[in-house]
């Protein structure tokens, strides 16, 4: 049995008083992880269903990634970039394939890669579609979540990520998630990309309508715009498959890629597309100081590894169907609404029980880690290493928490 929570306040307040962030964290102290399993300062252990949030898809200190990282901190770790080191080819080369692509550009962050992923769509329209010298416009979807700089608040709707961050960056269009027409519709000469979340993880794990993503694609092909997939939480295995646009078979001209490339031990983010988009960069254009350095891209190229075996995809789709199951078992019973793709939930809480965020905050008393979105929605991304039994145990504390 997992031990009930106790919480180290001195701590919580040390980290409120010295830190400035967003991120509204949960009141607990973690000093130690392993497999789906995180212990605070205190010695109580609780299971971690943000691992979608925290780019663990394979677990915490998962042997293989662990070996890499020690094998290359005791040979090298960083090196200017006027070297190429022996780890880089062999990280973008085997990146390259598992994407389809011919080129990959990494990056550290997930942002920097969104941030990439616009300035190559820019130069495209400028290079290749000829769009008019400064006139280059992108459409992206309400409800986005793409990162928190600058530009990328520019065209987010949440007033909390954009409010007192202008002047905001021109250059895109918002249509509603899901809505193919309007999408259509915005479309115009100027129109170089739609950049979209397969998926719409921060939102609330948001599902686009069947055919959606199909439609976007046609619509790019036939309008010569480039379709940019923003695979950055929904990518690598989190939904049974190696990236969420496979459930529809669908191939965007670029991939968005961060978080799990990572493992959960070094910052990773990598675009990935064919050497006629991501071409149109050349040498001194575009770059990142910590990009691509050799204990990142050693880390990374063993995540690759174990992604294209596939045995993690089958994983997450098998215990997914699982994880479905529980949740929808609570449809009515303080769920009202549950929306699963492989080990990735949003669920919504019938208001007028609990926030999302007073939902946490008693599952973490109860031993488990979730994250709250919006209003009464939570969402739960378990390592792919979680097992059944544990998944189990996850719904079960949240039928637990919905009862009272």
């Amino acid at each position: 049995m997992i031990e009930d929570m106790v919480r180290t306040p001195s701590a919580v307040r040390d980290a409120e008083r010295y830190t400035a962030h967003n991120y509204h964290p949960l009141p607990v102290v973690i000093s130690s992880a392993e497999g789906a399993w995180l212990t605070d300062v205190d010695g109580r252990r609780y299971l971690d269903c943000l691992a979608g949030y925290s780019a663990l898809n394979f677990g915490h200190r998962h042997p293989t990634l662990i070996r890499a990282a020690h094998e290359q901190l005791d040979r090298l770790t960083l090196t200017s970039r006027a070297f190429i080191h022996d780890q880089f080819a062999d990280f973008c080369r085997e990146l390259a394939a598992l994407c389809g692509k011919d080129l990959v550009l990494p990056m550290n962050t997930g942002a920097e890669a969104v941030e990439t992923g616009i300035k190559v769509a820019r130069k495209w329209g400028y290079q290749v579609k000829k769009v008019a010298p400064g006139q280059a416009n992108i459409i992206v979807a309400d409800g986005n979540f793409h990162g928190r700089t600058t530009t990328i608040v520019s065209f987010s709707t949440d007033a909390d990520a954009r409010a007192d961050f202008g002047p905001y960056t021109p250059g895109f269009t918002v249509v509603p998630y899901g809505d193919l027409a309007a999408l259509e519709a915005a479309i115009d000469e100027n129109t170089v990309a739609v950049l979209l979340e397969p998926i719409q993880g921060e939102q609330g794990v948001v599902l686009p309508p069947e055919g959606y993503l199909p439609g976007v694609r046609r619509a790019c092909t036939d309008r010569n715009v480039l379709f940019i997939a923003d695979e950055i939480q929904s990518g690598l295995g989190r939904t049974g498959r190696t990236f969420a646009c496979d459930h529809e078979g669908v191939v965007p001209d670029m991939y968005l890629l961060g978080k799990a490339l990572g493992g959960g031990i070094v910052p990773v983010s990598a675009v990935a597309a064919d050497a006629d988009v991501l071409g149109v960069l050349r040498p001194g254009q575009h770059g990142s100081t910590f990009g691509g350095n050799p204990l990142a891209c050693a880390v990374a190229t063993e995540v690759v590894r174990l992604l294209a075996t596939g045995e993690f995809q089958r994983r997450s789709a098998e215990l997914g169907e699982r994880l479905r199951a529980g949740l929808a078992g609570l449809l009515g019973s303080g769920l009202v609404a549950v929306r699963v793709r492989g080990l990735w939930a949003g669920v919504d809480i019938d208001p007028a029980l609990m926030t999302g965020r007073q939902a946490c905050e008693r599952l973490m008393d109860r031993g488990v880690l979730a994250k709250d979105t919006h209003g009464s929605t939570i969402r739960l991304a378990p390592p792919l290493v979680i097992t059944s039994d544990e998944i189990d145990h996850a719904v079960a504390q949240l039928a637990a928490v919905l009862a009272g």
